[in-house]
């Protein structure tokens, strides 16, 4: 008995010139209809898996010569098609796919691959691939390859999670197309029948779908810690003392904003796993949905994770700017006054040297610099090639104590920076609190939480849950016991 390794790939068809491409290459012939740019990627892809292929034009005597690689037929369509074993795919575009209908005929019975992409989101017209399938009847139309691009089939799968979808009504047909896009190294993923060929005629035009949200919230909370400085340090100033303090704009009020944000989106992607806890607790079940919107939540962490390193990378370019742009100054002022600071001649102060703050500052910078570290590390693990190589214990261990390790050493990193100015009057101009005590709240919240279900009474109850444990509400008793008793599942 044949394995699948020692079966021939695609069934053979008699053909003349099959017979005299079988003599001169030795591998099954493919034939593509249309002589564009992923017609002449896919050529070289198919070429260098071994396989023969004809390239069917509607003028071959207009294509360029050297375009395709040697070994490539460049014919016309019919005799592309004529010269194909099974395997046909349609590399042009859906508007010219009527010009295709005198080829009826020597398309039936054959493997007719649609690589076309949809032109816009949610038409709700049939998709190509259906109208392809209802143009040629007799011919076994296949959707796939079209997520992949002519930049990919000639560079070749070297990422070994590259996916290409396939859908498609006759198993037989989808079978073969899998098993060439796994010789030419790419992994198939099979959709089902052709009516899922509108979802992956659409995946290309999609941008970042898993990223709106997180996106959004991102932009959202910078919009309003970045309104929020404005307003307390800059316009109200201005409208009562008329002090000018615009020039914070462009640098110190972002520098101010960003370690919000990248702090709040931190506690963001920890609080939906909490919440979710106490649900389970609450309904003694792990077997009931969760709502939509926490189900989503808990989807967007690793993008949440992501933006909130991204925000904590450009506060330490940031505040690395304002350090440089502050020496200068002081240099420029030094160099001026020939001595010390002018701050310090006025004050009458020779050594400027201040225990408290010296502590403060370098614990400040000490859990500032150890939380960018392991935030670091979070998002490093958070890459495929990365986190495939971590087994489960390893990869929560990373995502999960690592990271309330992070948020931890960023809030003390905040408290440091604000530890006695939290106390001080002044610090609350107008009657706003600063904005890093804003941006405290629901990352303390975060850890609290996080302590509290840390409690052996909760902690055991929650992992017999998630190991399968029902409470009695939610099934029967077992036979023969008393009502409200129900063992662990």
């Amino acid at each position: 008995m044949q394995t699948d390794m020692n079966a021939p790939l695609l069934a053979r068809r008699g053909s003349d010139t099959s017979e005299l491409l079988a003599r001169h290459l030795g591998g099954p012939v493919i034939g593509i209809i249309g002589s564009g740019d992923f017609s002449r990627s896919l050529a070289i892809r198919l070429l260098a898996g071994g396989f023969r292929v004809v390239v069917g034009s509607r003028d071959p005597n207009r294509v360029p010569s050297g375009l395709f690689p040697e070994g490539v037929e460049l014919r016309s369509q019919r005799e592309a098609v004529d010269s194909a074993d099974r395997v046909v795919f349609a590399a042009l575009y859906p508007e010219h796919y009527d010009t295709l209908v005198g080829l009826r005929e020597q398309l039936a019975g054959k493997v007719l691959v649609d690589v076309s992409n949809a032109t816009r989101l949610n038409s709700g017209e049939r998709s190509n691939a259906e109208r392809l399938a209802e143009l040629f009847p007799k011919s076994r139309v296949v959707k796939g390859f079209n997520v992949v691009s002519a930049w990919a089939l000639q560079a070749g799968a070297h990422d070994g999670s590259r996916q290409v979808l396939i859908c498609g009504d006759c198993s037989d047909s989808k079978a073969a197309v899998q098993q060439l896009a796994r010789r030419l190294g790419f992994s198939p993923v099979d959709l089902g029948g052709l009516c899922a060929s509108r979802d992956i005629e659409e995946a290309p035009l999609l941008l970042f779908p898993s990223w709106g949200g997180p996106l959004l919230a991102c932009f959202t909370l910078f919009l309003f810690f970045y309104g929020y400085n404005f307003v307390r340090q800059i316009l109200l100033p201005y409208l009562d003392k008329e002090k000018n303090n615009f020039y914070q704009l462009p640098l110190l009020t972002v520098n101010e904003t960003l370690p919000a944000v990248a702090l709040v989106t931190l506690a963001a992607v920890y609080l939906p796993g909490l919440v979710a806890a106490v649900f389970q607790l609450g309904r003694g079940t792990k077997y009931k949905r969760f709502p939509d919107w926490l189900d989503h939540w808990l989807c967007c962490r690793k993008q949440l994770g992501l933006l909130s390193f991204l925000c904590a990378v450009l506060h330490a370019v940031y505040s690395m700017c304002l350090a440089l742009r502050k020496g200068a100054g002081q240099a420029v002022q030094n160099a001026a006054n020939g001595q010390v600071t002018i701050d310090q001649v006025e004050a009458g102060v020779e050594n400027s040297w201040a225990e408290q703050q010296v502590w403060r500052s370098d614990l400040y910078l000490s859990c500032g610099i150890l939380g960018l570290g392991v935030l670091s590390l979070l998002a490093v693990t958070s890459l495929p090639s990365v986190g495939n190589a971590l087994n489960w214990r390893e990869f929560t261990f990373v995502q999960s104590g690592l990271g309330y390790a992070a948020l931890t050493l960023s809030i003390m990193h905040t408290l440091f920076f604000g530890w006695d100015f939290a106390f001080s009057p002044a610090s609350y101009p107008y009657h706003l609190a600063p904005v890093y005590l804003l941006a405290l709240i629901l990352p303390c919240i975060v850890l609290v939480g996080r302590l509290f279900l840390a409690l052996p009474c909760l902690m055991s109850r929650l992992a017999k849950i998630r190991r399968g444990w029902e409470s009695a509400r939610h099934r029967p008793p077992a036979e023969g016991s008393p009502p409200g008793i129900c063992g662990d599942a």
